[in-house]
């Protein structure tokens, strides 16, 4: 009991200084400056605030998150249909190329004439060929070329008739193709020695 009335009379003391000194009229314990026994109000509305700061960046956070998973589902999805319907312009402009095959072996089973059946078919192939040209397909130049290891795929080699087509392709057993100037396939040649 002594002590508290021992720091009472210290507290006392210091603010009828201080009430000297600057002029203020100190009528309570809290309004005293240092005095940490009692309790103040600012730094549970410091903690209040703190805490209030951490749930909202927790919440953007979690909001930030799933938006995160959801943009990562949308593009897997979309990754997806684009998989499956990749080739679907390609298959659609090569229906009319099989209409024509059709129309072209019906024709084959009721005319007996070969000139009328080779032209048919040969404006089927001319159709195929400018249908996938249309679509960025084009055909590798090989022959009496350089022997290229970055476009050809050597089969074998045979002498060559002159020194002049040394090195170079001489025949081309599978044509190598480009889409939009990537090679696709590359073309499987003889090259000569």
């Amino acid at each position: 009991m002594e002590e508290n009335q021992k720091e009472n009379d210290q507290t006392q003391d210091i603010a009828e200084d201080l009430q000297e000194f600057t002029g203020m009229n100190i009528n309570s314990d809290a309004d005293i400056p240092g005095n940490t026994h009692l309790s103040n109000p600012e730094p549970e509305n410091a903690t209040d605030k703190l805490q209030n700061e951490l749930d909202e960046q927790k919440d953007k956070y979690v909001r930030l998150f799933a938006e995160f998973e959801n943009y990562k589902c949308r593009n897997a999805k979309e990754r997806v249909e684009l998989i499956q319907t990749a080739g679907r312009e390609v298959i659609t402009s090569l229906l009319d190329v099989l209409d024509d095959c059709d129309r072209a072996e019906k024709q084959m089973q009721s005319s007996n004439d070969p000139e009328q059946i080779k032209e048919g078919v040969q404006l089927v192939f001319g159709k195929l060929r400018s249908t996938l040209q249309a679509k960025g397909l084009k055909p590798m130049e090989s022959i009496h070329t350089n022997f290229d290891v970055e476009k050809h795929e050597a089969i074998t080699g045979i002498p060559a008739p002159s020194p002049k087509l040394a090195g170079k392709v001489l025949d081309e057993v599978q044509k190598g193709y480009y889409l939009n100037d990537k090679i696709i396939r590359f073309a499987k040649v003889v090259v000569g020695k």
